[in-house]
């Protein structure tokens, strides 16, 4: 009879421990869906030419729990790139930490490269509610035309925005967002469950770069070996006729 006793009484509490871990998680990922229902992100490019900074402003609910976290992931075109030395050296001075999927190769053109994958994770700091992220991308130099063209576009799309709570491990229930598997932090040590937000309104930067003409190769070379024989003439000339060579 006391074994009866003490075995339901076991499964008792440990039913109890289940249903307050439910409702929990549920309250959690409750508070994770208001958050997901009230953030907004904007995109914009500053700066001309080959460097730019591409903004990024995210902001959230009026209530953000502290076990909320977020993240960046950029897309990146094959026309441009991050120099991960200028992260590196801006990393004490930003309030957001750069991972890049690959190694860059500063000094490709772009027809040699493929396109990357960059994550971005804000650091410790007063209020998770409104952050903004300034990443430096430069242009890379590109194939000379065969059909005339002077310029050549660069579309950048605009990024995903990644929530996720500590407390919250139920993720079915996010629709129309999608749960994606992305790093956790910068370190890259481990991969979470994100959910990615959905938004109707975003499109894609573009830009534009110079670029050479084929066509002009030859003429160019040309002018360039005859400009250089002349030069090679008048210089000898010169010396000889001032006699600075004995």
């Amino acid at each position: 009879m006391y074994f009866t006793l003490l075995f339901a009484l076991t499964c008792l509490v440990t039913c109890h421990g289940f249903v307050g871990t439910d409702e929990k998680n549920e309250s959690h990922c409750g508070l994770l869906k208001s958050v997901l229902d009230y953030t907004l992100l904007s995109v914009k490019m500053d700066k001309n030419g080959f460097h730019r900074e591409v903004i990024t402003t995210v902001q959230l609910g009026s209530i953000v729990p502290s076990s909320i976290r977020i993240s960046l992931v950029y897309q990146w075109p094959k026309g441009v790139f991050i120099d991960p030395y200028q992260v590196t050296s801006q990393k004490e001075h930003s309030n957001w930490q750069i991972l890049i999927d690959s190694a860059i190769d500063l000094e490709v053109p772009a027809h040699k490269t493929e396109g990357f994958v960059s994550y971005a994770y804000p650091t410790n700091g007063p209020s998770l509610r409104l952050r903004k992220v300034i990443i430096p991308i430069h242009g890379r130099y590109h194939e000379p035309s065969a059909v005339g063209k002077t310029f050549i576009s660069v579309d950048i799309p605009a990024p995903d925005l990644l929530i996720r709570s500590d407390e919250c491990t139920n993720l079915s229930d996010m629709d129309p967002h999608t749960v994606v598997n992305a790093p956790c932090t910068a370190d890259n040590a481990s991969i979470c469950s994100w959910v990615k937000v959905h938004f109707q309104e975003l499109g894609h930067m573009s830009f534009q770069l110079p670029v050479g003409d084929s066509s002009l190769v030859l003429p160019v070379c040309g002018g360039t070996l005859l400009v250089t024989l002349i030069c090679c003439v008048v210089l000898s000339k010169y010396m000889w006729t001032h006699r600075t060579v004995q």
